[in-house]
């Protein structure tokens, strides 16, 4: 994926963190639990009586938004620079290491870090790096 950083808007991208951050603090305040998209998606896996309905309807939204902005102004566009193997298994990766890491970055790093958990400090310094050493060693040793 690339970034067309001569378009790239700082008080957009300011107003969307702000808005992530009102959900989540209006979410954990209204329901008490952690907008954590894996934790949401894993519960309904596995749902409670009662539980499915608000998961449904926040996956719903996360599907629906981009589509509601459509109406507004165009999507960038989205150019994935791997084949498809390679994404594959990098989402399995992902979906494992939030089974191991107890949360995926939105639930440490967006919820987390704001209740100063120190075990989602940890998630999101190891997250961070990994991903860091990931673009290095892909794009300065592999070259690719």
């Amino acid at each position: 994926m690339s970034i067309d950083w001569t378009a790239f808007t700082p008080w957009s991208a300011l107003l969307g963190g702000i808005l992530i951050g009102l959900a989540a603090a209006i979410f954990v305040l209204l329901n008490g639990r952690i907008a954590g998209i894996s934790g949401i998606l894993g519960g309904l896996l596995r749902p409670a009586s009662g539980d499915v309905v608000w998961r449904v309807a926040f996956l719903a939204g996360l599907i629906l938004a981009p589509l509601a902005w459509l109406v507004l102004a165009d999507l960038p566009p989205i150019r994935i620079e791997a084949g498809y193997p390679l994404v594959i298994v990098a989402g399995l990766l992902v979906g494992i290491s939030t089974r191991y890491g107890s949360g995926c970055t939105s639930g440490h790093g967006v919820c987390g870090l704001s209740r100063l958990s120190p075990r989602s400090l940890a998630a999101t310094l190891a997250f961070m790096a990994t991903g860091f050493a990931t673009v290095f060693v892909m794009r300065h040793l592999l070259g690719g």
